[in-house]
C-alpha cells in the first residue's frame, strides 16, 4: 500500500503534528513502509500459536491476600518531622 503526500499531510494534521511541506514525501515514505511491514506480518502463519505477555515464561510471586496492619507504625512514623499518640501531628490550616 502506497501513502500520498496528501495522506501523509492528513495524519499529520489529525496527530497534531506539524510537518513542513518539504517534509512530507519522505513522510509518506515511511508510512508506506511501515505498512508495507504490517502486509508482510498478515502473511505469517499464526495458526494455534497461544499469544504471550513475555518472551521468557514468567510466574509472579504469590502470597496470601490477607488484611493486615502491616505492623510499619513505629518506622513510618520516624519519617515524620512531628508525631503525636501514633498519627502524624500537622499544623491546623483552617481556624
Amino acid at each position: 500500500m502506497s501513502i500520498d503526500t496528501e495522506t501523509a499531510r492528513r495524519v499529520a494534521k489529525l496527530a497534531r503534528i506539524r510537518v513542513e511541506d518539504e517534509d512530507l514525501p519522505a513522510l509518506a515514505g515511511e508510512f508506506s513502509a511501515i505498512l508495507e511491514f504490517i502486509e508482510q506480518l498478515e502473511e505469517v502463519d499464526v495458526e494455534g500459536v497461544e499469544p504471550m505477555t513475555s518472551v521468557t515464561p514468567q510466574r509472579l510471586k504469590r502470597r496470601e491476600d490477607v488484611v493486615t496492619d502491616g505492623g510499619q507504625q513505629a518506622a513510618v512514623l520516624a519519617n515524620a518531622p512531628d508525631a503525636r499518640e501514633g498519627f502524624f501531628a500537622v499544623p491546623k490550616v483552617v481556624e
